[in-house]
């Protein structure tokens, strides 16, 4: 189950801010004092040179200059926080981005979460926000190196375009051969296997589960 919603608090000293939950994860924006976790996972050559914007090596200070990004309504990117017995855990980062005018999705998960779905968990609440706040098609793409991203894409419900392109990942620090997808968001589930619509909730029923999380 996912759970999308927008709540002002002047606390986080955030205009806006918008969390999505899923079975195991908490989708937040990230704040400044996420900066040290963030490094931690994600300063791994494995997972940068599969991103197109993060630089290598990645520093600390790389995530301090994340941390404090002003966040963009309609191109939210968020924190992946696993819900535990104790404080969330930091395991990655999804979200859309804007790449020549259409939405893109995106995401990276820290090495030892790998192969557990998070991925997919974490796309599917950020494929639901994109349709909420209006977009009506989602692209994503993966380097021909990393077919592991392609099999997420297509449990979404993304199509493969057929088509590759060459785009410049700056941990690789060159352009390499991508495989390009595409999701058209309609009323249409595409996805492989019907999942069911999440219940609605009041927004303080949603943050009474957020805050119990």
């Amino acid at each position: 189950m996912a759970v999308a919603l927008s709540c002002k608090g002047a606390a986080l000293n955030r205009r806006e801010t918008m969390f999505a939950r899923t079975e195991r994860l908490l989708l937040r924006p990230s704040w400044p004092e996420d900066a040290q976790e963030l490094y931690q996972a994600i300063a791994d050559a494995g997972i940068v040179r599969n991103l197109a914007r993060a630089p290598w090596p990645y520093t600390a200070d790389d995530a301090a200059h994340f941390v404090v990004q002003e966040p963009d309504a309609q191109h939210p990117a968020f924190l992946l926080m696993l819900r535990t017995n104790g404080a969330p855990r930091l395991i990655g980062a999804c979200g859309i981005s804007n790449f020549d005018g259409d939405a893109e999705l995106g995401y990276w998960i820290a090495r030892p979460y790998w192969g557990l779905g998070f991925a997919t968990e974490a796309s599917r609440a950020v494929v639901n926000i994109a349709k909420t706040i209006g977009h009506k098609k989602l692209i994503a793409s993966h380097f021909i190196d990393n077919p592991a991203s392609g099999n997420v894409l297509r449990k979404l419900g993304f199509q493969n375009t057929g088509e590759t392109a060459r785009r410049h990942s700056i941990g690789r620090g060159e352009a390499d051969a991508c495989v390009m997808y595409e999701k058209a968001l309609d009323e249409t589930d595409s996805e492989p296997r019907a999942r069911p619509r999440p219940a609605a909730f009041s927004m303080r029923e949603q943050m009474e589960r957020l805050q119990a999380a």
